[in-house]
């Protein structure tokens, strides 16, 4: 067997899908005290363990290979060439340092491609948060981005882990061994007969189960047991043709007053999380005079790990909930978010786990680049939007967390965002806090700072609707 690692289509496809305006990384932005590092802070010893934790990780030595004769998806090779410092930056936050300047950089970084020539990754040191010399123990901010072809939600989460740890000082793991070299030729037959086999995949696995989603949906949406449907959500300023350009925002919440919140009316804590997320939402349209009388749509991403046999780092599926917008009373809103996200789930566990895993192998790269440039240059980002926003919820470690040994105060992840779904709102609790990462295109929301205020407000209404 090779040792290279085939992407599979759903990895593909997010190489297949960008465009100079539309490049589809994931981020992370940390905020770390320094203070915790065993024998102070420099950055050349952030590097030097940078490295030692890099040899334990394969993922961030690895690169793309393809070639003109390779029918399937391109393959993941060990970069004998790895040279870790073209993928870790250095860079100084202007005074005062505080969350507008953090977030200005972190927006031009966002809106950078990777080069796909090298590992689709890079962190960016990010010194002077808060306006604290770190040489001498203050902040820093770390921001990584790595590409959606490597990592989903739930991958990416386990490469942030490999990079922490619950101790200051705890030991780098042992190296691991990487993906090594491929030949072309063997590459080339290898996917010609992955290639060959998919009418038969095609017929006997995708197409019955696909025709049995389909049914399943229709019998849902006549009982009025279906999720909200693509297609459906209301125009907005941010459901448009997006250009290179990157704003983020970010906010922080107690997660005790989550719990409180969810405790009094019964409810889960992702349907706090989506009510704080509609109610951020519905103040920023009414600020600006652009409500829609109907409620907005978000498409949730699903992990499938658990219920896929797939092979590939993105195991995901999605749904589609109503976000209830057009309700006014918080309390009224969370409730019949609640109802509306168990009915979502339930259709979407319904639905076979690896259905788009599986349609994704038929991803070609001229088709779905030119589906994407056909979409973004006409009026259907604007007049269908499939969806208004993508809104992701990551549950973390609620013990402290050390980055390399300095103690993590904030991650704030930060997905990516498409033309006609201009935002994405991700959320991850960690370590008794609520982080709030949002990201847009600024011709879009030129104020997203807004929006990101306007989380807090929309925890004190909740809080207040809970007494």
């Amino acid at each position: 067997m090779p040792a290279y690692q085939r992407l599979s289509g759903l990895d593909a496809s997010f190489l297949y899908l960008e465009t100079p305006s539309q490049p589809l990384h994931v981020c992370s932005v940390l905020e770390l005290d320094t203070t915790t590092i065993p024998g102070g802070y420099t950055f050349a010893r952030l590097r030097d363990e940078l490295l030692l934790r890099i040899k334990a990780m394969p993922e961030f030595r690895e690169k793309l290979m393809n070639s003109p004769l390779n029918l399937d998806h391109p393959v993941w090779v060990e970069d004998k060439d790895f040279d870790v410092d073209r993928h870790l930056h250095r860079i100084g936050l202007p005074a005062p340092g505080g969350h507008a300047e953090l977030a200005e950089i972190c927006g031009h970084i966002a809106g950078l491609p990777l080069d796909r020539s090298r590992p689709l990754w890079e962190t960016w040191v990010i010194e002077g948060l808060g306006g604290s010399d770190p040489q001498s123990g203050g902040r820093l901010a770390v921001m990584t981005k790595v590409h959606h072809a490597a990592v989903d939600g739930v991958t990416g989460a386990n490469l942030m882990s490999r990079l922490c740890s619950t101790e200051p000082d705890a030991p780098p793991p042992e190296p691991v061994e990487g993906a090594g070299s491929a030949n072309e030729w063997e590459m080339a037959a290898r996917g010609l007969v992955k290639f060959a086999a998919r009418p038969l995949h095609l017929a006997t696995k995708v197409l019955p189960a696909t025709v049995s989603s389909v049914v399943n949906t229709v019998r849902r949406a006549a009982s009025g047991a279906a999720m909200a449907s693509p297609f459906t959500a209301p125009q907005t300023p941010f459901n448009a043709s997006i250009t290179s350009h990157r704003n983020v925002g970010f906010a922080q919440l107690d997660l005790a007053d989550v719990k409180t919140v969810k405790n009094h009316f019964g409810v889960k804590v992702n349907d706090v999380v989506m009510a704080l997320v509609a109610g951020a939402l519905r103040k920023y349209l009414i600020d600006h005079a652009q409500l829609p009388g109907s409620s907005l749509v978000a498409m949730v991403p699903v992990s499938v790990h658990d219920r896929s046999d797939r092979p590939g780092r993105n195991k995901v599926s999605g749904l589609f909930t109503s976000l209830h917008t057009e309700i006014e009373d918080p309390g009224e809103r969370l409730t019949a978010i609640a109802a509306t996200s168990t009915v979502a789930k339930d259709h979407s566990s319904a639905i076979a786990a690896t259905l788009l895993q599986d349609w994704s192998q038929f991803a070609a790269p001229a088709v779905f680049g030119a589906a994407m440039r056909l979409y973004a240059n006409t009026r259907l980002t604007e007049a269908r939007p499939v969806h208004n926003l993508v809104v992701s919820n990551v549950p973390g470690p609620q013990d402290p967390l050390y980055f390399l040994g300095a103690e993590v105060q904030a991650m704030y992840p930060l997905g990516p965002v498409f033309h006609g779904s201009g935002l994405n709102i991700t959320v991850m609790s960690l370590t008794g806090k609520l982080n709030v990462g949002l990201i847009s295109c600024p011709e879009l929301l030129p104020d997203l700072g807004a929006m990101a205020d306007d989380f807090a407000a929309g925890m004190k209404e909740l809080l207040a609707a809970a007494q």
